[in-house]
């Protein structure tokens, strides 16, 4: 790597805005500062090692991931088990799911969340598992290729699509039962929290 890609001051200003962003999501507003301050450290310490076999985001990507599951394992004593649950099933997909899993592509929805992320949209993917919102974040709002996410996650190509699927079919049956999507005053597709779901997150 030449010095320019290692270097610190232009990569954290590159980075540190998409990454506070990214945590967020993970791990909340009240939390992702701290969190991101951590990951940058790590990036500072283990930048002089980085070789470049992935790309520069996927590194700080996977940097940061690690971040958050770090972070969350500490703040709960039962998310490890709240992170990998329903994913021991996962690799043995079958039939018409397998193949829909092979095949998946962004719906109309998660076009919308590209577009806005509005409060209804925001809420209901924080209320997804980790395991199947880290991969929907990663996918949808952060552009990364299925091969990237395998790379930044840990986990085998398969298992991201498998995990995108049930996100994306999770997803849109959510969508579906708490928003109502509209045309606003550009013709464009918006959509709002329907009357009565205002306080699903807490149930």
């Amino acid at each position: 790597m030449d010095d320019e890609t290692k270097d610190f001051g232009r990569i954290y200003q590159d980075f540190y805005p998409k990454i506070v962003g990214y945590l967020i999501r993970l791990v909340g507003d009240r939390d992702a500062e701290d969190v991101a301050q951590e990951v940058f450290l790590k990036v500072s310490s283990a930048l002089d090692n980085f070789r470049g076999d992935s790309s520069l985001s996927t590194w700080i990507y996977r940097i940061a991931t690690n971040g958050a599951i770090d972070h969350l394992r500490k703040s709960s004593s039962g998310l490890a088990e709240l992170m990998t649950r329903g994913l021991a099933d996962e690799d043995s997909l079958t039939g018409d799911e397998a193949k829909a899993a092979e095949e998946s592509t962004p719906s109309l929805d998660t076009h919308l969340i590209r577009k806005e992320m509005n409060s209804c949209i925001r809420g209901i993917i924080d209320a997804l598992p980790e395991n199947y919102r880290t991969v929907l974040v990663l996918s949808e709002l952060e552009g990364f290729t299925n091969s990237e996410i395998a790379d930044i996650t840990g986990i085998s190509l398969e298992t991201v699509k498998i995990r995108l699927y049930r996100a994306r079919t999770r997803l849109r049956k959510e969508l579906e039962a708490k928003c109502n999507f509209y045309r606003d005053e550009r013709n464009e597709l918006a959509c709002d929290r329907k009357t009565g779901s205002l306080n699903f997150l807490k149930k």
